[in-house]
């Protein structure tokens, strides 16, 4: 039985990409979470505008990224 789109060959930028997302966000925790004790004696209303707001800042790199791990291109 022949399939009109064979598979193709496993690319070494899905790998690669996954291990650059998750040093991106190890990256990150590590700098936000340094920063505890300072961001720890704000009022609890900034602290958690400050902590949503870092927790969206990583998602920022990743659209650029998921096309290059897709496509081997940068940009679309």
């Amino acid at each position: 039985m022949n399939h009109p789109n064979p598979p193709s060959k496993p690319s070494w930028r899905k790998p690669t990409g996954m291990f650059i997302i998750l040093g991106i966000i190890t990256l990150l925790a590590w700098v936000i979470g340094s920063q505890s004790d300072v961001i720890g004696g704000w009022p609890i209303w900034l602290q958690a505008i400050v902590y949503l707001i870092l927790g969206t800042i990583w998602i920022a790199p990743l659209r650029p990224l998921l096309i290059w791990m897709e496509t081997g291109k940068w940009r679309e």
